[in-house]
């Protein structure tokens, strides 16, 4: 880094515990509210229900066995795009990174917004004449508040990340122990579920649907390699961060699910928006729903503060490999991007006012997937072009465990392509517009 305008540069001092709770706060944010309603609607049987929750987590793992040999091969901040840059080239690694960076951007916008809508029903649940038009400045200053907090350097956030990620953990197995200790079988929930099994053609659509907001849900698990060169002892750390964070993604997606599952029946889980309060509601009565709310503002909180470190990280790689402005480059004493974080908070706060991050939101799937098979696939080139670069950690099971998921990663691509037309064709459209995009940044800058 000591060709680039930089006061500072990034600190190597953050260990496994970083990584977990990066991928725990990353993942486990407002996808977990909202998506179970979504599922039992489409896949109204128990077993189906589960099943595509544990495809999730098993694409999770294995994408992670992959993942973790380039993330020790290449160990540099930024995530997927270095990856993509480094194996595919330059407008490969563009579109990652830049899908990367404003999806994730959207998403810190929709977390801040629903943290935004809860406080407000709580405020109006005690004062009935607040202003609903508080949750934008809520949301605001929630954005701000991180970036501020980051901003002091990488020390700050990262405390900040582990502690509001083991109190997201703890609540949410807080959560699931109080349905099985407090809750009793939903009685009518088989019956329902038989009744209503989509089969055949429609079984594999809904099956799709359902498992592109799972995949959403997921997505967050890659948390670990976004901080690939401030991690002590990468070799073993960055392994040991990914198999941890995608295990215990998957054991508390499992065990949420399936709490809700012994309490509910699928025909009051299907549709609704907030299943945990309804949960919450049958065993603490109509204090449960308040308990519940609160309890997920307090449990976002990780979420924001994830996507503030990992979105001024993107930007700073592209930056450095001269896919945007140099002066993203710059970085402060406490091993901070600044100007990245600035203008990664300035996005998120744009997709917050204009209210335009919902249609961000409906695409980010389809993007995270099709990244993955970028990754999936460079590990495969940079097995052929560099077979003498370093691999610390090899993928089990190679080639056949990446060539699984590469292949699973191409199906769900092409059932969204088939089933969800809309989603597909604007996401079609932002890969075919991002060549030009791509031309005008690798304009020469004589300015810098």
């Amino acid at each position: 880094m000591s060709d680039t305008p930089s006061r500072g540069r990034l600190l190597q001092v953050l260990g496994v515990a970083f990584g977990l709770a990066v991928s725990i706060g990353n993942t486990i944010a407002a996808g977990i509210l909202y998506t179970p309603g979504d599922i039992a609607k489409l896949l109204p049987t128990a077993g189906l229900f589960i099943a595509v929750w544990l495809v999730g987590g098993l694409y999770a793992l294995l994408g992670s066995n992959s993942i973790a040999e380039l993330g020790t091969a290449i160990p540099q901040s930024g995530g997927q795009y270095v990856f993509a840059h480094r194996a595919i080239g330059p407008y490969a690694g563009f579109v990652v990174g830049w899908s990367d960076w404003m999806s994730t951007c959207g998403t810190n916008a929709a977390v801040s917004i629903a943290i935004g809508e809860y406080t407000m029903d709580l405020i109006c649940r005690f004062s009935p004449t607040a202003d609903r038009l508080l949750v934008v400045p809520i949301s605001t200053a929630v954005v701000l508040g991180f970036a501020i907090l980051n901003w002091r350097g990488i020390r700050r956030g990262s405390a900040a990340q582990n502690f509001t990620s083991l109190l997201k953990a703890l609540i949410f197995l807080a959560i699931v122990a109080a349905c099985f200790a407090f809750g009793t079988r939903g009685a009518d929930s088989a019956a329902v579920a038989t009744a209503s099994a989509p089969t055949g053609k429609a079984l594999a659509v809904a099956f799709v649907l359902a498992l592109q907001a799972v995949m959403y849900t997921y997505d967050g698990w890659t948390g670990p390699i976004y901080f690939s060169e401030e991690v002590k002892d990468p070799a073993k750390s960055i392994p040991r961060a990914m198999f941890a964070g995608a295990l215990s993604i998957l054991g508390i997606y499992a065990l949420f699910n399936i709490a809700l599952l012994y309490i509910l029946p699928l025909s009051k889980i299907a549709g609704e928006n907030f299943a945990m309060g309804a949960a919450a509601t049958v065993i603490f009565g109509p204090a449960g729903d308040t308990l519940a709310r609160s309890l997920m503002v307090v449990c976002l909180l990780s979420g924001i503060n994830a996507y503030v470190l990992m979105t001024s990280r993107v930007l700073f790689a592209m930056s450095r490999d001269g896919l945007f402005s140099r002066r993203a480059t710059q970085v402060n004493e406490g091993g901070t991007p600044t100007l990245a974080l600035a203008l990664s908070t300035a996005v998120a706060l744009a997709f917050l006012w204009s209210g335009t991050f919902n249609q961000v939101i409906n695409i980010c799937a389809f993007f995270f997937v099709a990244n993955y098979t970028i990754s999936f696939t460079s590990v495969f080139v940079l097995r052929r072009r560099e077979p003498d670069l370093p691999r610390p950690y090899r993928a089990w099971g190679h080639p056949w465990t990446t060539g699984l998921v590469l292949l699973g990663s191409v199906a769900y691509l092409t059932g969204v392509v088939l089933s969800d037309t809309k989603t597909s064709s604007i996401s079609l459209i932002l890969l075919a517009l991002s060549y030009p995009a791509f031309r005008l940044m690798k304009l020469p800058r004589k300015s810098e």
